[in-house]
């Protein structure tokens, strides 16, 4: 069991993430936007096995809470997700920090797929 936070400021997608990713086993966190994860993962002390984060939000995107969080907390893994091709590009330049980006739309099955493979190659 890893505990995980999900970064994602639509509603449906945040919830099916959640529920995918807790009937796997796992103890999630939610936030709304990158703001919110990153005042989260300072309070944890980067004490998170990964963050999950959509790029494309409001107030504070999911590169710049990536940036941000790996400066704090250089060992922290971050996953990505995105339903937009040139924020794909964007993440590139993230290299080291993050550990993949998923493509939105995905199912249950994807999700918690690509989550056990990002915590499989740190374990």
């Amino acid at each position: 069991m890893a505990k995980l936070l999900i970064v994602e400021d639509d509603d449906s997608v945040r919830t099916l993430a959640a529920r995918a990713l807790e009937r796997a086993g796992h103890m999630i966190d939610i936030a709304t936007d990158g703001a919110q994860g990153l005042a989260l993962i300072r309070a944890a002390r980067g004490g998170y096995d990964l963050v999950v984060s959509d790029i494309r939000m409001p107030e504070m995107d999911g590169i710049q809470m990536a940036k941000s969080a790996a400066s704090l907390f250089p060992a922290m893994k971050i996953l990505l997700m995105t339903g937009y091709a040139d924020q794909r590009e964007r993440a590139e330049e993230l290299n080291g920090v993050i550990v993949d980006v998923v493509q939105k739309p995905f199912t249950l099955a994807e999700i918690r797929a690509r989550v056990e493979q990002a915590l499989a190659c740190f374990a």
